[in-house]
């Protein structure tokens, strides 16, 4: 079956890594968790260094949690979060989610956060998901939705890093509007008992503006997406490093605001 995943638009830098890593089952999938029951076993599709796959094999122990991710280097990480915090009932594998390498019916929940926007054919991907779990169990998917993205103050600078962005990761093959799409994406993989939701991040504290504006300053010039956006003739280096200058600026006003919109979808195999 050949490989359908896109081009990771972000890539590993360090700060890219530094956002993930923030990610908690809390944050990124409550959703999910009034769902989870202990003795669940549940598959945690592109766990990337596997916070989110860490809470979810708390949540459901002394059930089985397997993380997957496309990047073989990143489970070396997601396998330190979870021995760090002392977690048995947890294991990690490299797998692609277009072709994933379980029997039918294995597990109870298939989670992936931020996962289906960087898939060349996401429906594909729902569709390998269902298989994968048992009838009665959920699928259930996150992506942030980037043109739905808004801030304050409207530095016109940060419009031009919004449809870069949005121009970057669709030339890689991704969709970067997928929150919006979920839905439409489930029913289309088969699924016609879905839940549909919308939940955002906001970061409009002194603390949250820093981290959040730093790591997209970072992203921008030092990461595979600068890379891509340069190699691919979509921004040069100059105009790289004149979005990561209003990054920075924006991120000392004490009246910034951010939020990412993000569609979910709980989907009953």
């Amino acid at each position: 079956m050949p490989n359908e995943t896109a081009v990771y638009t972000h890539g590993h830098h360090e700060s890219v890594l530094r956002s993930h890593s923030w990610r908690t089952a809390a944050n990124s999938a409550a959703y999910l968790i009034g769902e989870l029951r202990p003795g669940m076993t549940v598959l945690d599709v592109g766990c990337g260094p596997g916070t989110i796959t860490a809470d979810l094999a708390e949540l459901v122990a002394p059930g089985r949690v397997t993380g997957v991710d496309t990047a073989d280097g990143i489970l070396a990480r997601a396998a330190g979060t979870a021995s760090g915090r002392g977690l048995e009932n947890v294991g990690f594998a490299v797998a692609d989610v277009h072709d994933l390498d379980f029997p039918d019916d294995s597990f109870d929940v298939v989670h992936a956060h931020q996962v289906l926007q960087h898939m060349g054919d996401p429906v594909r991907a729902l569709r390998e998901m269902r298989r994968v779990c048992r009838p009665g169990g959920i699928v259930a998917a996150r992506d942030s939705d980037y043109a739905s993205m808004a801030w304050y103050p409207e530095l016109p600078v940060l419009d031009d890093w919004q449809e870069l962005y949005r121009r970057v990761a669709r030339a890689n093959g991704g969709e970067p509007d997928a929150g919006r799409r979920l839905l439409s994406w489930a029913r289309r993989a088969g699924f016609t008992d879905v839940t549909a939701t919308a939940a955002n991040w906001c970061f409009a504290t002194p603390e949250s503006r820093d981290w959040w504006s730093g790591l997209w300053a970072e992203r921008t010039v030092d990461s595979l997406y600068a890379e891509r956006a340069v190699e691919g003739g979509h921004a040069t280096a100059d105009e790289l490093s004149a979005i990561a200058a209003a990054w920075r600026e924006w991120g000392t006003r004490d009246d910034a605001w951010f939020m990412v919109p993000h569609g979910e979808v709980l989907c009953r195999a």
